[in-house]
């Protein structure tokens, strides 16, 4: 059953006056029930749903009547209509060769009247470089909308004046991970947008500042799950990294330092308590970072934390 307050999100009843447990909503019959007392709080509710009903999907695309739901990913919001390039028409027959001209020049025409202005244009080919970014990083469609809902929001203020399409494009998507807390760096960025780290680091600044963004810095158990997981570590030596970078945050051994240098050098010294071989170079080509950044930040949490590692037989490669 599903509970009323998911399935009719305006109805206010949460839970039951009698009894204090949730209250489900009863399809077939309309009624707002107590699933502990059977008591009915409310009744011929209005179904706001289809009046159809599909047993695939196939039937469910054939008798639905509205269009896809709006997205930021598409300069128009997805709400223009477009000419399918199947010489098909809306029964499944074949457009007649007499009429495959007229209505190859009405796609075009169409083509050309969605993209009307110098904003649109600049919208168009923005957010065809994010979805492109995005796929390369594999981000999720809702990160995805975020990116482009920001850099909508810096068109919308005229902050693109003076910077590229692609730096403020990549720099939104990067406040987007940081929104979501979802671990990429500069650098990760970098390699697949076509421009420099620098120019995106700068646009991320002004835009997060004008913007009002207001993002927390990254912290090194941000990056933790994910690079346990492209080194193929247990869970066992997940928990002790977690342990140490808790501990070096207590000491304040993370301040001033990169998040995924000190997350490195967590993973390297959990690997060495858990008996796991984990070399510096496969962890720093992990983390993003020199071997020579694991080594300092492994160094500094062996001489200020009590983990019982000897530092001059296990910092080498």
């Amino acid at each position: 059953m599903n509970s009323a307050s998911e399935e009719y999100p305006n109805i206010e009843i949460n839970s039951c006056s009698e009894c204090g447990k949730d209250i489900f909503f009863d399809e077939n019959r309309g009624l707002l029930v107590c699933e502990e007392c059977g008591l009915v709080h409310s009744e011929k509710h209005i179904d706001r749903g289809p009046e159809w009903r599909a047993f695939d999907a196939d039937q469910k695309k054939k008798r639905t009547r509205t269009g896809a739901p709006m997205t930021y990913m598409i300069h128009d919001k997805g709400l223009s209509t477009m000419i399918d390039w199947k010489n098909r028409d809306i029964f499944g027959k074949e457009i007649p060769a007499k009429l495959r001209g007229q209505i190859y020049r009405l796609r075009k025409w169409q083509s050309r009247i969605r993209v009307s202005d110098a904003t649109e244009r600049n919208l168009t080919f923005a957010l065809s470089e994010l979805d492109r970014m995005a796929s390369n990083l594999d981000l999720q469609k809702n990160l995805r909308e975020c990116s482009a809902k920001i850099y909508r929001d810096a068109v919308e203020a005229h902050l693109i004046r003076g910077r590229s399409i692609e730096g403020v494009a990549a720099a939104s998507l990067y406040a987007a991970c940081r929104m979501y807390k979802v671990p990429r760096t500069l650098n990760e960025i970098a390699e697949i947008a076509r421009v420099d780290k620098k120019e995106i680091g700068r646009s991320f600044r002004f835009i997060s500042k004008e913007l009002g963004l207001n993002l927390n810095p990254t912290k090194p158990l941000d990056f933790l799950t994910r690079f346990v997981s492209e080194l193929e570590l247990p869970s066992k030596c997940q928990k002790m990294a977690k342990t140490i970078i808790r501990m070096a945050e207590e000491r304040g051994l993370t301040s001033g330092r990169g998040p995924t240098g000190v997350c490195a050098a967590a993973i390297y010294a959990a690997c060495i308590l858990t008996k796991e071989r984990r070399t510096q170079r496969k962890i720093a080509r992990v983390s993003c970072v020199t071997e020579v950044t694991v080594r300092n930040r492994f160094s500094e949490l062996v001489e200020n934390l009590k983990l019982g590692i000897s530092l001059k037989k296990n910092n080498k490669l």
